[in-house]
């Protein structure tokens, strides 16, 4: 393993070994405190332009599942086509691994797919130092190549227009209601659960203007980096509300895209939701959720609408974790219902969505 540094914006330097591929990277450093799912982490498009460490010491033990993708043309056990992480930062890599759907080491799958992964770090004071600053700009650095220092792309960079598919694809063609689903860098559980309760999918790039298509309801995906980078989103969003009141639901981005056309704000978290625990409360009730997140921004609920209000709030910071429209129905959710990999108590999301088409 050969000897790296992360060097962070403000200095601090970390000293660790390198277990993936050999190469420089910069990046937008972030925390997950998830004590699992690196595989669908990796794979999941909202980490684009990243370095995603994870809080969890012992990482690798359980390896890689096989890549392989279902008829529908949906990977099996990944949340898309190939890792979108830049690099992954862990305390203490297994090099052994065992399990029953194992097929390869992380090891092996990061280098196959030139991704850097760095271990021997104290994720535990890296951590300290990003809730402290919030989250910076990072940069892994080879020993022995002092004079290769990488640019961070990120400011600025609109990176669902570099996750969203370019062309529509369908899945379940056939199958009766027909949803367009919003592609901002969609998870594969998104559209596997829209398929498993029997409606079409529509699955359009994120600057689609699909409002004179035949649809039943209008699904908005998750995806990576700044909201406020996507207006072209926004307008055919505000576009579609002005002449349908056809149902709509947002996830994570989808819920930020919703309120920024219902005429919220967005403002950036100073460390983000990244994790499998994060509490959240319905509002008007008693009850709370488990679930699993991962965004960096969130949405000024007191900047909505008047015809809006506020669905979920988190127990932990009170920041939105989603939105309804009073009279229409046009819902969202800023975690993830789907949560692959993390609990699945709110995937009555989906069902509540499907039962207003």
């Amino acid at each position: 393993m050969k000897d790296v540094t992360l060097v962070l914006e403000d200095g601090t330097q970390f000293k660790g070994k390198s277990f993936g591929y050999d190469a420089p990277v910069a990046g937008e450093v972030v925390f997950n405190t998830a004590m699992m799912g690196y595989p669908e982490s990796l794979t999941d498009p909202s980490y684009a332009g990243q370095l995603m460490t994870l809080t969890y010491p012992l990482v690798g033990n359980y390896g890689v599942p096989q890549f392989s993708f279902e008829k529908n043309g949906l990977p099996t056990f990944m949340e898309s086509d190939r890792i979108y992480a830049s690099a992954i930062i862990v305390s203490d890599y297994s090099e052994q691994y065992s399990h029953w759907n194992a097929n390869e080491s992380l090891a092996d799958w990061l280098k196959r797919e030139k991704v850097p992964g760095i271990t021997g770090i104290d994720t535990r004071q890296l951590t300290k130092v990003l809730r402290e600053h919030g989250v910076m700009m990072g940069k892994i650095l080879m020993d022995d190549e002092p004079d290769n220092i990488p640019e961070a792309d990120y400011e600025g960079v609109n990176f669902v227009d570099r996750v969203s598919c370019k062309d529509i694809i369908r899945y379940n063609e056939g199958a009766g209601r027909k949803v367009v689903l919003v592609d901002c860098g969609v998870k594969a559980n998104i559209i596997r659960c829209l398929i498993n309760r029997g409606v079409e999918v529509i699955r359009v790039p994120w600057n689609y203007d699909y409002t004179g298509m035949e649809f039943d309801g209008l699904f908005l995906a998750n995806g990576p980096g700044d909201p406020d980078m996507c207006g072209d989103a926004v307008d055919i969003i505000r576009k579609q509300m002005s002449v349908s009141r056809k149902p709509i639901c947002g996830i994570c981005m989808g819920n930020q895209l919703l309120a920024k056309a219902g005429g919220a704000s967005i403002y950036k978290l100073k460390y983000g939701h990244r994790s499998h625990n994060q509490p959240v409360r319905e509002v008007g009730t008693n009850r709370c959720y488990v679930t699993s997140q991962n965004h960096g921004y969130a949405v000024d609920a007191s900047t909505l609408g008047k015809e809006w209000r506020e669905l979920f709030v988190n127990m932990n910071d009170g920041s939105n974790e989603g939105i309804r429209h009073q009279t229409n129905p046009w819902f969202s959710s800023q975690f993830h219902p789907e949560a692959c990999s993390g609990p699945v108590d709110t995937e009555f999301m989906f069902d509540r969505f499907v039962e207003a088409l």
